[in-house]
């Protein structure tokens, strides 16, 4: 069984064919939607447009992504985890996307993931919505906890497809909602990574179980990233496979003192390092690819040669994002796999290459293939080596489950 893209009967805001993204993907007894805002196609101008404030933009991304899930009769009671990318711009006016996902949602509370985004590909979007749905809405394993008004809000923690174990968004804030640790990075990071470890172990895992990290800091971080070597090494690996991770800069985060977010996934599947061999994971703190499950969760992949580590391409992000793709199907060669087995995407664009950051399209159409990921785009502020202009997470899906039953 492989996924297939969901087709609405209806879709009022856009004709979706003709993308190399599908509106979302389903199998089983789970979907995927890709990233949504409340970008509608305006007849009059002939281009896609956004209006409206948070509240109107939210109300209008979720009503498209689960106009999405119900075609593939999925409902909001399913849904096990929410990304809202909310811009930098829009951080002031969050809560009031926060007051609409608690109209939508009522008593179901999905994980959360906040990712604080320099903007969107539609320059008035504030927020992106992005779904992951179970039939039933997977396991609660934790409660949210109670935060002071104003402060961010640690939601469930909750199982998703396949044995995956979903986090919200880690942030170096502790319960009174003051800033751990300001002005430290390496020490922030260490508590994210804790506060994920403490959750984990509340729940009858560790950190042993986590199979990505995806971490967003700020560009003043860059100079002193490689601190986190020693703090993900002293608590990750510890059964022998690093996570998939990814770094992302943008210019500011959640809280005006906070220099580091973590979004961590882990899973309840025995982990297994997925490497073609490049021999420069071999002294890194993160994999390439790890497999749980049915699942292949992978790092991010930029314009690297894995050889020589040179970045490739400076200043052409098409023929980067060439070599990005062409680094993530290796992978997927490797494991077993093609195009046609990729969940998610996501693609982070720096914000100085935006204006030919449509050309990447092309890239997709002749590298990937239908039913086409499920995929989200955002802008970023940078990443860490000053010569990449793109970055992607992919996420991948085995077609059998022969040898993938083994839990942790």
């Amino acid at each position: 069984m492989t996924p297939h893209a969901i087709k609405p009967p209806s879709f009022r805001w856009f004709p979706y064919d003709g993308f190399t993204f599908c509106l979302g993907l389903a199998e089983g007894d789970a979907a995927w939607t890709s990233g949504h805002t409340s970008a509608a196609f305006d007849e009059a101008v002939g281009r896609m447009t956004v209006t409206g404030e948070m509240a109107a933009q939210a109300r209008t991304a979720y009503e498209k992504v689960l106009t999405i899930l119900a075609a593939a009769e999925f409902g909001p009671q399913d849904v096990t985890r929410v990304t809202e990318n909310v811009t930098v711009a829009g951080l002031a006016e969050y809560e009031a996307a926060a007051a609409v996902r608690r109209e939508v949602f009522g008593d179901h509370e999905p994980v959360l993931r906040t990712v604080v985004v320099e903007r969107l590909v539609r320059r008035t979007a504030l927020l992106e919505v992005e779904l992951h749905a179970v039939r039933g809405g997977g396991e609660v394993l934790a409660a949210s906890e109670p935060r002071p008004a104003g402060a961010w809000q640690a939601s469930t923690v909750r199982t998703g497809h396949d044995g995956a174990v979903y986090l919200p968004t880690m942030l170096p804030v502790d319960a009174t909602g003051a800033v751990v640790h300001p002005g430290d990075f390496a020490a922030q990071y260490a508590y994210c990574l804790d506060r994920a470890g403490d959750l984990l172990t509340a729940v009858g895992l560790s950190l042993d179980a986590v199979v990505t990290t995806y971490d967003y800091s700020t560009p003043e971080t860059r100079d002193v990233y490689r601190r986190t070597h020693r703090v993900r090494r002293e608590r990750l690996g510890g059964a022998g496979v690093y996570p998939g991770a990814g770094g992302i800069l943008m210019s500011r985060l959640h809280h005006p003192d906070a220099l580091v977010a973590i979004d961590v996934t882990a899973s309840r599947h025995r982990l297994e390092l997925v490497n073609p061999g490049w021999s420069r994971y071999d002294t890194l703190t993160y994999a390439p690819g790890v497999r749980a499950g049915r699942t292949l969760y992978m790092s991010g992949f930029a314009a690297l040669d894995m050889q020589t580590q040179q970045a490739l391409h400076p200043d052409d992000i098409v023929a980067q994002a060439e070599a990005t793709y062409g680094a993530i199907l290796h992978l997927l060669r490797h494991a077993g796999l093609g195009p046609e087995h990729l969940l998610e995407t996501t693609e982070y664009c720096v914000e100085s290459a935006l204006s030919a950051y449509r050309g990447v399209a092309g890239v997709r159409e002749r590298l990937l293939s239908p039913p086409w990921p499920a995929s989200t785009g955002a802008i970023c502020k940078a990443l860490l080596r000053p010569e990449f202009l793109l970055e992607v997470f992919p996420t991948a899906v085995y077609p059998n489950i022969s040898g993938a039953e083994e839990t942790a």
